[in-house]
């Protein structure tokens, strides 16, 4: 297959694979509820970053599908957001011998109630047909797509520009940085790591090590946003609002430490300029090409 083909139809079949998995978690009956929501949400994320990636030959047609898929996610978005404060949670408490064994079985048990309660009425028959019906519509949309018009220099260049994106969303000061700009960091790192994970048929050997970087800084990151859920939970009227005085010193401190970890990682993940990036985007595609 001649070089300025390839990429179009590496990619193509890349975005059939993704939406058919995306289709057996939502039709799997023998998945638990839970786990159907957490894969299909985990293969929107892939799904999202390839159509940034493949934007400029998708148009308005592209952002169409990428905003349906992130609104599917959102959706679906309960029972994470209570698992991820059950993450938080243990994260921070598991072996806290400071606070009652007593007090923290309680909270535990509040958490692990209010996630049952969100698992038991999101996917809904009525959330299963929609969602089927958006992945068909998506895979009658992906048949249109001009492969051959998608070339490997062009991809250089997209993961080039969501590199500089992704840099852009580092904060100066780690420490006074707002939860909300964290957030979109994080959404940046894991947009850019699922990419270059994708673009692995078109650029051999792209780097596993920074690819593996990229998840350790998205966990810390994750991690972050898990605490900042749980501690939200501890405000006025909040489901932990009780225990505020007890858990929130504890939630501040081991936020500081993923926050801590995140910046060494940031600082030597994204060191290079983005022209740097693309030359060796270039290189990778010029060596596999000879």
């Amino acid at each position: 297959m001649g070089r300025r083909d390839d990429a179009g139809e590496a990619l193509h079949a890349i975005a059939r694979q993704i939406l058919t998995r995306a289709g057996h978690a939502i039709e799997d009956r023998s998945l638990s509820e839970a786990v159907a929501v957490h894969e299909f949400r985990k293969v929107m994320k892939r799904w999202r970053a390839l159509l940034r990636l493949l934007e400029p030959y998708l148009g308005r047609g592209g952002r169409k599908l990428r905003a349906e898929a992130r609104d599917l996610a959102r959706a679906l978005s309960g029972p994470r957001d209570a698992q991820s404060a059950i993450d938080a949670f243990d994260d921070t408490f598991r072996h806290n011998t400071k606070i009652s064994q007593r007090s923290l079985a309680s909270v535990r048990t509040r958490l692990e109630e209010a996630r049952r309660k969100s698992e038991s009425t999101v996917l809904t028959e009525e959330m299963r047909s929609k969602i089927e019906t958006a992945l068909r519509a998506a895979a009658r949309a992906t048949r249109q797509w001009r492969r051959r018009r998608i070339v490997a220099d062009d991809i250089s260049e997209q993961l080039s520009e969501s590199y500089r994106r992704t840099r852009r969303r580092i904060p100066d000061d780690w420490e006074h940085a707002a939860p909300e700009d964290l957030h979109r960091l994080r959404q940046r790192v894991i947009e850019l790591r699922y990419q270059l994970e994708l673009v692995e048929p078109i650029f051999p050997n792209i780097g596993k090590p920074r690819i593996n970087e990229l998840q350790k800084l998205r966990d810390r990151l994750g991690r972050y946003q898990d605490l900042v859920l749980l501690g939200n939970l501890t405000g006025p009227k909040g489901l932990l609002a009780p225990w505020r005085g007890r858990l929130a010193p504890y939630i501040a401190d081991r936020q500081a430490v993923h926050l801590a970890a995140a910046a060494r990682l940031s600082e030597r993940l994204f060191a290079d300029r983005p022209k740097a990036i693309r030359r060796r985007l270039h290189e990778i595609r010029a060596a596999a090409s000879n």
